[in-house]
């Protein structure tokens, strides 16, 4: 099979395992292992690819052309294979997480989970494959109706109405600002195809191409920039490995994976040039006040979900920044915060499948009865802070080094200010874990750690914001391919 023959196969492996999990669903352990093998099997399809596109042989693949110079068509190269490096093999370790989650808590519909998370994968990595805009709309588009289920998962009427929000708002913002911008980019352009250094004409206005970045960025709101935020910490209702969805493997990851095409393989940093000034002003503003509304927040996944809204709006920032350390910093930050972030939400799921508490109040002493699960969560929080020897510490680096290149004075203050406010939202979580004596509740009613298959995933994804730091090699590599091919 070579390369391009590969891109189909990956295509289509989620939607076979999903059929093999729903013909399996009488049958839960042949379920859950149908759910693994596919998984398994989807991210050693995926790493095969990684040396043709190191290499600057970027396999492709045109399924057909509806209209013309439109076709629905893939291409793989360093930035996409980034973003399905960290879906595929993400899914992984949150089905082994799921099988415990989902068992212990008797969830209904466990079944439907597994289709709909199976195909969310698939849609993210053909997202991510995309050769063009309309492509890329396409698996956008199909990503939030496959997802929708997954955050009414529940059934009750707060998980309805915020499967509503969910919708409404990314399936408005996409047909209402997304979709016209496509349709412009391929008027004016001829074609919708991601080409590096842009497709757009030299001829483009500065005040054209500002509009039409500001229908881009709107139109993905699955980057959650302010104030088309609000869906993210409605969708926490859903079970905790569907936050770890939302937030680290598949929905928000490709919002900001889309911000970081359009602008390095749409536009081009040079056409971009002093037409960005709103977008920095915009990302800095939701970085510092998602910061602060998470700072104050006592529900632990409501302050998880501030802490993603803010963490996403730093690749926005490090993209509008518009060098080619900036956009490195971007490339890796999606990498950093979705170890960092999906090692948070399983230990918020642990804390809660194991003790019952939602509450930052309420963790007085865990660390004692859950020692494993909050040091994973410490080491998740040290990385998103952006402290050595963790990853956060590699992308922020580049990030302020693209600030700095640029003389982005504001830009550098925010990401500065930030990282304290990281610190204070994070850091008194963990101080109250270890450091506090146990609550009543704790005394009254002891446990232990949550079942050991989430245990292990924890610490899959916690330890791996360790070796990212030391072995930063293959995200670098695509970083820069990005900056080379892309950027300049």
């Amino acid at each position: 099979m070579n390369a391009d023959q590969l891109i189909l196969f990956i295509l289509i492996l989620p939607i076979v395992g999903s059929l093999g999990i729903a013909l399996a669903k009488r049958w839960p352990n042949l379920r859950e292992t149908v759910t693994l093998t596919t998984a398994v099997v989807l991210f050693f399809s995926v790493t095969r690819l990684i040396d043709p596109v190191l290499s600057g042989t970027l396999p492709s693949l045109t399924l057909l052309s509806p209209l013309r110079n439109l076709p629905i068509a893939f291409s793989v190269e360093p930035l996409g294979m980034l973003f399905g490096l960290l879906a595929s093999g993400l899914w992984i370790v949150n089905s082994l997480y799921s099988i415990g989650y989902m068992r212990k808590n008797d969830e209904k519909h466990q079944t439907t989970f597994y289709v709909c998370f199976a195909l969310a994968i698939g849609a993210a990595l053909g997202l991510a494959f995309a050769a063009n805009l309309l492509t890329l709309f396409l698996f956008y588009e199909f990503l939030t109706l496959i997802t929708y289920p997954l955050v009414t998962h529940a059934g009750t009427e707060e998980a309805k109405q915020a499967g509503r929000v969910y919708l409404g708002t990314l399936m408005g913002t996409s047909v209402l600002f997304l979709l016209p911008a496509i349709i412009y980019t391929w008027h004016v352009a001829g074609t919708t195809d991601f080409r590096p250094g842009g497709i757009l004409p030299d001829t483009l206005s500065p005040g054209a191409a500002a509009v039409l970045l500001a229908l881009f960025m709107f139109g993905i709101a699955k980057a959650a920039i302010m104030p088309l935020h609000r869906w993210l910490p409605r969708a926490m209702v859903a079970p905790t490995p569907v936050s770890a969805l939302l937030h680290a493997v598949a929905v928000v990851k490709a919002g900001v994976f889309s911000v970081v095409k359009v602008v390095v393989y749409i536009f081009g940093l040079d056409l971009l040039a002093g037409t960005t000034g709103w977008l920095i002003a915009l990302s800095s503003f939701t970085i510092l006040s998602a910061s602060l509304i998470a700072f104050n927040a006592n529900n632990l996944k409501r302050r998880l979900a501030y802490s993603t809204i803010s963490q996403l709006s730093y690749i926005i920032l490090a993209a509008a920044i518009l060098t080619p350390l900036s956009v490195l910093g971007a490339g890796l930050h999606i990498a950093a915060h979705a170890l960092g972030k999906i090692t948070l939400f399983f230990a918020a799921g642990s804390i809660y499948t194991a003790a019952h508490k939602t509450e930052v109040s309420q963790l007085d002493g865990i660390g004692r009865r859950m020692p494993w699960t909050m040091g994973a969560f410490a080491f998740g929080s040290l990385s998103l802070i952006g402290v050595p020897p963790f990853v956060g510490f590699i992308s922020k680096w580049y990030i302020v080094s693209g600030a700095v290149e640029q003389e982005q004075w504001l830009a550098l203050a925010v990401i500065l200010a930030s990282t304290l406010l990281n610190a204070g939202y994070f850091l008194p979580i963990v101080h109250r874990a270890f450091f506090r004596p146990l609550s009543a509740d704790d005394l009254a009613h002891p446990h232990g750690e949550a079942p050991v298959l989430m245990v292990v995933a924890i610490w899959i994804t916690a330890l791996a914001t360790v070796a990212a730091f030391f072995y930063p090699d293959v995200f670098l590599s695509f970083g820069q391919a990005i900056t080379t091919r892309g950027a300049l």
